[in-house]
């Protein structure tokens, strides 16, 4: 899957959501995933990709909400 396919998957599934939500709230959601990902990664815990796609989902939801396309 290419980056643009999948930004737009992002799209269809959760825009309408992220805009209720707002850029400021999506960020912090953002944020919170990567102090997951940075905890899973410290623990050296074994569900590391998935906090790591996590992190890559919320990270496309902001670039959304904020025009940018990361392609």
């Amino acid at each position: 899957m290419e980056i643009h396919e999948f930004q737009q998957l992002i799209r269809r599934v959760y825009l309408e959501r992220d805009q209720k939500r707002g850029a400021d709230r999506t960020f912090l959601w953002l944020l919170e995933e990567v102090g997951e990902l940075t905890r899973a990664y410290r623990r050296k815990e074994d569900h590391l990709g998935s906090e790591m796609a996590d992190v890559l989902a919320w990270m496309v939801s902001v670039a959304n909400l904020l025009g940018i396309d990361l392609e």
